[in-house]
């Protein structure tokens, strides 16, 4: 079976820049020899936790909807990919929601001290982090860094790999930028091959 790789897109734009820049990196994996599933997060039906901490004594949450049906796609995935623009200096809100709602992986690995994602797992589970902002600021990416960060330990998906973007106001269009999208590719290469064997550190 090849490594499966979830790949969550935080835009709401599907042929955007940041949805260009995933759609690489996603290539670049599939060649690697992974298997890639998208998640376009805005199109999912979903409700921020309402800290019901339900998860606190079970696997799952007690709000069925879309993101409680990802949840054993998240325990056995071997890596993930992240890409997200920046809004005001964060992550946007439907991806901001979609992760809060993996309390159910937080309560099991720090509440209950049983983790959901077995050993074996945890030993190659890497993210990616791809992000785009508008504007040219050195703190354009701590807001999305820090609760990407986050997300990867409850997940126990290890941050591994970045890619950021700036000035995209100016910029425009990531399609005259050729090497900005190859970097995106061979981002993703590294994730597969990494699990693959086809990239050695």
């Amino acid at each position: 079976m090849r490594p499966q790789i979830i790949a969550l897109l935080g835009s709401p734009l599907t042929e955007g820049n940041t949805a260009k820049l995933l759609k690489k990196a996603v290539s670049g994996a599939e060649s690697a020899g992974c298997d890639v599933r998208v998640i376009h997060v805005p199109e999912l039906e979903l409700t921020a936790c309402r800290e019901f901490y339900f998860c606190k004594d079970h696997e799952t949450c007690m709000m069925e909807d879309d993101v409680s049906g990802l949840y054993p796609a998240f325990r056995e995935m071997d890596s993930m990919i992240i890409a997200t623009p920046v809004m005001t200096m964060g992550i946007p809100g439907h991806l901001k929601s979609f992760m809060d709602r993996f309390q159910v992986f937080y309560c099991a690995k720090y509440v209950r001290k049983k983790r959901l994602v077995s050993k074996e797992k945890r030993a190659v589970r890497r993210t990616l982090l791809l992000s785009i902002s508008g504007m040219n600021l050195p703190e354009n990416f701590d807001g999305v860094t820090l609760s990407v960060k986050s997300f990867c330990d409850i997940l126990d998906c290890r941050y591994d790999d970045e890619l950021f973007i700036r000035d995209m106001d100016n910029k425009v269009d990531l399609d005259r930028f050729p090497d900005l999208l190859d970097a995106a590719y061979q981002k993703g290469f590294r994730l597969g091959g990494l699990l693959t064997g086809k990239y050695c550190n």
